[in-house]
């Protein structure tokens, strides 16, 4: 089930670079390794800073985590040599998209494994 949500995530992250131009990545191979990465920065420091933020997240509805996702996008893409973004903005919205396109595949497979 790992290695499923695994791929589907970095087919996301493939097909996001390929319909915006935001975001570049040169192979899938850097996607496999982009989604690698990715998690884990988002939950060593990602988390950190979501404790941290904690007031203003609360205040903003969860607005502050789309934010803090985009700079953990940011901060991949300064790690990983083939990907490439054009700013916090691209990286915000890319971040965004991958958040739902996540959000949706891991509840399709949720509900698979129910039946």
């Amino acid at each position: 089930m790992f290695l499923i949500r695994w791929l589907i995530n970095a087919l996301a992250i493939y097909a996001i670079a390929e319909l915006y131009s935001g975001l570049s990545i040169t192979s899938f191979y850097t996607a496999l390794l982009i989604v690698i990465i990715f998690g884990l920065v988002n939950a060593v420091i990602g988390n950190i800073l979501k404790l941290l933020t904690l007031p203003i997240n609360i205040l903003t509805l969860g607005v502050g985590c789309l934010f803090i996702n985009g700079l953990m996008l940011w901060l991949t893409s300064s790690i990983i040599k083939g990907m490439e973004l054009s700013g916090f903005w691209a990286a915000f919205l890319v971040a965004l998209i991958y958040s739902i396109i996540t959000f949706f595949t891991g509840w399709l497979l949720k509900r698979g494994k129910e039946y």
